[in-house]
C-alpha cells in the first residue's frame, strides 16, 4: 500500500483541477499565448479558472504531467472544458473558427447565451 497521500501525483491532480470548473487554462503567467487564449475566454464571457504554473510551488510538475497529457513539449496553455480535454492553442482556436467551442462551453455551463 502507497503512503502518498490521494493527489500527489501530478497527473491526478491535473485532472481533479481540470474537473472542477466549467473552464480550467493551465498557464504560465508570462506566456503571450496563454494571454491570448484567456482573453478569447474573458471576451466571450466565459469566467475560466486559471492556474499559473510558475506561481504554485508545484507547478513544474503540473507541467511535466501536461506535457505527457499532450504529448508535446510545449505544456502551456492548456484549455479543459467541462473537464474534458481540449487542447493547446491550436485546438481551441480551431473549435472557436469551426463553431464547436461555444457549444462546448454552453454544455458546460460556462455559457449561457
Amino acid at each position: 500500500m502507497s503512503t502518498r497521500s490521494i493527489g500527489s501525483d501530478p497527473m491526478e491532480r491535473v485532472v481533479k483541477l481540470a474537473s472542477e470548473k466549467a473552464v480550467v487554462i493551465f498557464s504560465l503567467s508570462s506566456c503571450c499565448m496563454c494571454h491570448a487564449v484567456k482573453r478569447l475566454f474573458c471576451g466571450m464571457g466565459v469566467n475560466p479558472t486559471v492556474y499559473e504554473l510558475d506561481q504554485d510551488p508545484r507547478g513544474k510538475d503540473l507541467e511535466t504531467a501536461l506535457m505527457r497529457l499532450l504529448g508535446n513539449s510545449q505544456p502551456v496553455p492548456v484549455v479543459f472544458i467541462g473537464g474534458k480535454l481540449i487542447g493547446a492553442m491550436d485546438r481551441v482556436m480551431a473549435s472557436h473558427i469551426n463553431g464547436t467551442l461555444v457549444p462546448l462551453l454552453k454544455e458546460a455551463g460556462a455559457l449561457w447565451l
